[in-house]
C-alpha cells in the first residue's frame, strides 16, 4: 500500500467560496498532493481511499480566540460548565466538595451570570455547598469572580476594601463583600489563592487538546499567553513541554499578554521572546508574534466601554460609561511600537467606545508607520458605531467574531439590553454590515467562556438564532453571513489572522493535510438544520487523529 490517502464521495470546501462537487482530495506525505475530479482518479490504484458518502471535507478549523490550558484546567476541576440555574451549580459544587474532601480551596469555574438576580450570586450559597471551605470560581466568560466567605477572609477583603480602578465589588447594605467580584476586582484574591502547578497546566493543555480536536479543531491563537498572574499557570510552559514531548499535534499563536498598568517597555520583553521562539520552533509549531491588549470589559457587568450611558433598571442614564482598561492616548502610543517592532496586535474591544479607540490606536500606527503587514485583529465586537464599520476594511483590521454570542440568550436579553440605550440592540454584532463593507473576518470561541463548536459558532452566525428559538435573529436578517463566509471564516479566515495561510486553512495543493469531515453535508440542508452536522472526523498532516464512533464514512484499502 501507497502512503497516498485519497478522500471522494463528497463534496470539497476548499476554503472560500461554493464547495468542489465531484472532486477527490489526494493526499501524500502529510500534504495536499491534488485536488482533481473524481473521473480523473486512477481505476487501478492502491492508495487509501476514504468514501466520504456525501459529507463535506473541508479544511481543518481554527480558533482565533481560546484559552484551552484554562479551559482544560477547569474540566480538571470544579466544573459548572454545564449547569442551567442556581440549584444545578450548587448540586455540582456539593458533589465536587464530596468527591474531593482533600482539596483545601474549591477552585474552577463556569457559572452563568443569568443564574442569579443582576448576575452577581451571593457568598452564602458557597458557604453552604462547599461546607465553610475557601471557594474562588470564574464566571462563563472569565470577567467575573465568585467568592465564599472564607476566601474573602483570607485576602483580607472588608467593607473598608476600595473598588480597584478597573473593577468593581459586589456590596451588601453594610458594604461587606456580597460574593461576586467584576472584572479587576478579582485580583484581589491573587495573593492568597492556590499556584496553578505547571504539572495541572500541561494535563489541561493535553486534556482541552482532545477535545477541540474532537470538533475539528487544528489550530488555535491562544488569547493569554506569557501573563505574569500571581496563581495563575503561564500556557507557555505547558506548551513548550508538548513539543519537546512530541504531545502538541496542533500549531499554536500564542497572543503574548500586554498588562494593563505596564508600560511600553513591553513591546521590547515581546519582542525577544518571539524571536526565541522562532529559533527554538522553525516549524512554527509555536508562533508569539502576536500581543494581546483588553481594552474593555464586557456589557453584562457594565464594564465594556461605550460611547453613550448604561441605563439603570428604571431606565435612567447613569454616569456609568464602562471602562477602557489603558487610557487612548497610551493604546495609541502601545499599538503604534508593536506595529512598527512587526507584533501583531489582537485587541478585546466589546462596546463601541472600546472598537473606536481600538480603531483609533490603528490609524496612529498607520499614519506613523504606513502600510504594514500588521494583520491586526478586533475580538468579540458585541457594539459597533454605524460610522465605525467602514474603517476596518480602510485600516485592514480584521473582525475576530465570536458568532456563537449573536443570538438572544438569557444573559444578553436578561443583563445586558435592558441596560443600553435605544437602538443598541440592532447594533449588536454586526457581522451583515462587516461583509457588505469587504471587512475580513476570523472565527472564534473564546472557550471556555462559551462552547468550542464551531459548528454551533456557524449555525448562529447564519441564523442569528439558537435551534428551536422562537425569538427573531438579533440585529435583524440583515446581520446574518451565509454559509460559506461562515466556514470561511473559521478555516482560511483565521489561517491568515495566524500568517499559517501558506499552508493551512484551504484545501489546495502543496498545502498541510489538515482537514475535517463534516456529516451531514451543511450545504445539502436548510441554514435551520446547520446545527445538526457533526465531525466524523479529524485529520492532521494526512493522519487521522479523532473519528466519531458513529462516522459513516467508509474506508477502503
Amino acid at each position: 500500500m501507497t502512503s497516498d490517502i485519497i478522500f471522494h464521495g463528497g463534496p470539497v470546501f476548499t476554503g472560500s467560496g461554493a464547495p468542489l462537487e465531484n472532486h477527490a482530495v489526494i493526499v501524500r506525505g502529510g500534504r495536499i498532493a491534488a485536488v482533481v475530479p473524481e473521473v480523473d482518479l486512477a481505476a487501478a490504484s492502491d492508495a487509501r481511499r476514504i468514501d466520504l458518502r456525501g459529507a463535506l471535507l473541508s479544511p481543518g478549523f481554527q480558533d482565533a480566540h481560546i484559552h484551552p490550558v484554562g479551559g482544560g484546567i477547569e474540566l480538571l476541576q470544579c466544573n459548572l460548565t454545564d449547569s442551567e440555574n442556581a440549584e444545578e451549580t450548587a448540586a455540582l459544587i456539593r458533589a465536587y466538595f464530596a468527591e474531593n474532601p482533600e482539596v483545601e480551596w474549591v477552585l474552577g469555574g463556569g457559572w452563568g451570570m443569568d443564574h442569579y438576580p443582576g448576575g452577581n450570586p451571593p457568598r452564602q450559597l458557597l458557604d453552604e455547598a462547599a461546607g465553610g471551605r475557601p471557594v474562588l470560581l470564574q464566571s462563563r466568560d472569565h470577567h467575573s469572580t465568585w467568592a465564599s466567605t472564607a476566601a474573602i477572609e483570607r485576602a483580607g477583603i472588608t467593607a473598608e476594601t476600595a473598588d480597584p480602578e478597573d473593577g468593581r465589588i459586589v456590596r451588601e447594605a453594610d458594604g461587606f463583600p456580597a460574593g461576586t467580584f467584576h472584572e479587576g476586582a478579582g485580583d484581589l484574591f491573587a495573593h492568597v489563592r492556590p499556584v496553578t502547578s505547571d504539572e495541572l497546566a500541561y494535563q489541561g493543555l493535553l486534556r482541552a487538546q482532545d477535545e477541540l480536536i474532537a470538533l475539528g479543531i487544528t489550530g488555535w491563537q491562544d488569547a493569554m499567553v506569557g501573563a505574569d498572574v500571581a496563581g495563575i499557570a503561564d500556557p507557555l510552559g505547558a506548551y513548550e513541554r508538548a513539543i519537546e514531548e512530541g504531545a502538541l499535534k496542533v500549531h499554536v499563536v500564542g497572543a503574548q499578554w500586554w498588562v494593563r498598568d505596564g508600560g511600553i517597555e513591553q513591546v521590547e520583553r515581546m519582542i525577544a521572546r518571539r524571536e526565541a521562539a522562532a529559533t527554538a520552533h522553525p516549524d512554527r509549531r509555536l508562533d508569539l508574534g502576536t500581543t494581546k491588549i483588553m481594552v474593555d470589559g464586557v456589557a453584562e457587568n457594565q464594564t465594556a466601554a461605550m460611547l453613550t450611558p448604561y441605563r439603570d433598571g428604571s431606565g435612567h442614564d447613569t454616569c456609568n460609561h464602562g471602562l477602557s482598561f489603558i487610557a487612548p492616548e497610551n493604546l495609541r502610543r502601545y499599538v503604534t511600537a508593536l506595529d512598527a517592532a512587526g507584533q501583531q496586535v489582537h485587541m478585546h474591544a466589546l462596546g463601541d467606545r472600546a472598537v473606536r479607540e481600538a480603531l483609533d490606536a490603528l490609524q496612529d500606527a498607520h499614519d506613523v508607520n504606513g502600510e504594514t503587514d500588521g494583520r491586526h485583529h478586533l475580538a468579540h465586537l458585541q457594539i459597533v458605531a454605524e460610522d465605525d464599520v467602514p474603517r476596518f476594511a480602510e485600516l485592514d483590521a480584521i473582525a475576530n467574531i465570536q458568532a456563537l454570542w449573536a443570538t438572544h440568550e438569557d444573559q444578553l436579553d436578561e443583563l445586558t439590553l435592558p441596560f443600553l440605550q435605544d437602538g443598541q440592540e440592532a447594533r449588536q454584532y454586526p457581522f451583515g454590515d462587516f461583509a457588505r463593507e469587504g471587512v475580513r473576518f476570523a472565527a472564534g470561541s473564546d472557550w471556555p467562556v462559551s462552547t468550542a463548536d464551531p459548528i454551533a459558532a456557524i449555525h448562529i452566525a447564519v441564523n442569528r438564532t439558537v435551534p428551536g428559538s422562537e425569538r427573531g435573529p438579533l440585529g435583524g436578517e440583515h446581520q446574518r453571513l451565509d454559509l460559506e463566509t461562515a466556514l470561511a471564516a473559521y478555516t482560511s479566515g483565521t489561517a491568515y489572522v495566524n500568517r499559517r495561510e501558506g499552508d493551512t486553512g484551504s484545501i489546495r495543493e502543496g498545502y498541510l493535510a489538515n482537514l475535517v469531515v463534516l456529516d451531514p453535508n451543511p450545504f445539502a440542508g436548510p441554514a435551520s438544520e446547520i446545527h445538526r452536522t457533526r465531525v466524523a472526523s479529524t485529520w492532521i498532516e494526512g493522519q487521522p487523529v479523532y473519528e466519531a464512533e458513529s462516522a459513516t464514512t467508509r474506508k477502503e484499502s
